[in-house]
């Protein structure tokens, strides 16, 4: 499956042409010799480029990895959106670019695609952060995911929890978790640090709020048979 390009006045510009295959399978990277899935990643980003003011990057994409998320139904399959991740992030960004097709938007893709890139960094043993800037509905989405989660564990637990605590337990980078606690007055600076004070009531009064949004769609753990390729590497050289 890959992507072909039109001009004269055609506005998406990706044309989705099936060659033996419904969907683009696995991750689409540069390490496979087939052109059509560089061109495929390439269109990718020019499709959200009429999206996203801020889409900068075009056809450099041998650095990054792609995930396309797809409706099936019985006319085959439709992209509802995608998201790319670098394969090496210097700045420890776990996602570089998220899309969600306008049709799309408002049924839970958004939240699902950012609570997968966050599965795979918990796969892959690593802190992540999406790379600044996002798109207003990006920031609503982050912080919404954001705060689900925190909000899911600080509920259950009745222990003491760091910010390392927690950002050990979800990938979240710690300034993502600082930062969406003090947005639900949950954090204090004392002593040089942030600390994490909270009540019992503030906890379910955050619940209640429009703060707290459980997704739409949530990622089903046991279909995700995914394995890092250093991981991969490794098992293989053993």
């Amino acid at each position: 499956m890959y992507g072909r390009t039109f001009s004269e006045g055609r506005v998406l510009a990706l044309y989705i042409e099936k060659d033996g295959e419904a969907a683009p399978r696995g991750e689409c990277q540069n390490e496979d010799p087939l052109f059509k899935d560089v061109l495929y990643c390439q269109n990718l980003c020019l499709l959200a480029k009429l999206f996203l003011d801020h889409k900068t990057l075009y056809f450099d994409v041998e650095p990054f990895i792609f995930y396309a998320l797809c409706e099936i139904d019985r006319h085959g399959s439709h992209l509802v959106g995608y998201f790319s991740k670098e394969r090496e992030s210097p700045d420890g960004n776990n996602l570089a670019c998220i899309m969600i097709l306008p049709p799309f938007q408002r049924k839970g893709y958004g939240k699902f695609l950012i609570q997968f890139s966050y599965e795979l960094s918990k796969r892959e043993s690593l802190i992540g952060s999406p790379e600044k800037p996002l798109s207003d509905l990006g920031k609503l989405s982050y912080r919404s995911y954001w705060a689900w989660v925190l909000l899911e564990i600080l509920r259950d637990s009745r222990g003491t929890l760091s910010i390392k605590d927690l950002s050990e337990m979800t990938s979240i980078a710690p300034q993502d978790i600082i930062a969406t606690l003090q947005i639900m007055n949950m954090t204090k600076y004392w002593k040089g640090q942030h600390v994490v004070c909270v009540t019992p009531k503030l906890i379910e009064d955050c619940v209640r709020s429009e703060v707290f949004k459980k997704p739409v769609l949530e990622v089903d753990l046991s279909c995700l048979t995914w394995t890092p390729a250093k991981k991969f590497e490794v098992a293989k050289k053993k």
